[in-house]
């Protein structure tokens, strides 16, 4: 048995336009409760939709815990499952954020790929999750939709080359409550975290055997 602690940081965003209360935190907060099992660290925050936030707030959550995985929770008005994310992108950030602001070049890193996509196998993710009876809908995405959901996706992918996750949630009780999106989330973080210990395993046996 790998006895090893790993570390998971989940984050949501704050409170924006009419959402006065964001899903998203919402539901980290209810995933914090549940916790991630005993051999696991986990670490919440919420992110204020703020380019400039973000720009300083995720490196530094890469830096302080070097975590196995970071999962961004975001709300999507238009969303009526959980959705995961398979890529964040680079260009076209116009929206203004909560400070009325938006970055001038209106990309995340200047020079980066236009796309990065996540190494952990959403489709995966996504069958298992749905089989589990879990009750609630998970779907896929290739467009966070070039706000800030997808701007903080962007740059942690970049950040921890592609060792970052995103999952879009709807609003509170449109189907689903707290507690609902808590377990949700639970179910599809420990799943992520599952394939990529399968993925470590798979290098260190080739190492083994090179």
């Amino acid at each position: 048995m790998d006895n090893t602690r790993r570390t998971v940081v989940v984050t949501g965003f704050g409170p924006f336009g009419e959402h006065a209360v964001n899903a998203s935190w919402v539901a980290v907060q209810e995933l914090k409760k549940l916790g991630l099992g005993r051999d696991v660290d986990l670490y919440v925050y919420e992110v204020p939709v703020e380019y400039q936030a973000v720009q300083s707030l995720v490196p530094s959550l890469w830096k302080q815990y070097h975590p196995q995985l970071v999962v961004h929770v975001g709300l999507s008005g238009m969303a009526t499952t959980v959705t995961l994310e398979k890529c964040g992108h680079n260009y076209g950030y116009k929206g203004l954020d909560n400070c009325s602001f938006c970055p001038d070049s209106q990309c995340c890193v200047e020079g980066g790929p236009e796309c990065i996509d996540s190494v952990i196998d959403m489709d995966s993710v996504c069958k298992k999750v749905a089989a589990s009876g879990l009750g609630v809908a998970v779907s896929m995405s290739k467009d966070a939709g070039r706000y800030l959901c997808d701007y903080t996706y962007y740059t942690s992918l970049y950040l921890s080359r592609g060792r970052s996750a995103f999952v879009h949630v709807p609003p509170l009780d449109k189907p689903y409550g707290a507690e609902a999106l808590g377990r949700a989330l639970q179910a599809i973080v420990q799943e992520m975290l599952q394939l990529l210990v399968q993925a470590e395993e798979k290098i260190h046996c080739q190492h083994a055997h090179s």
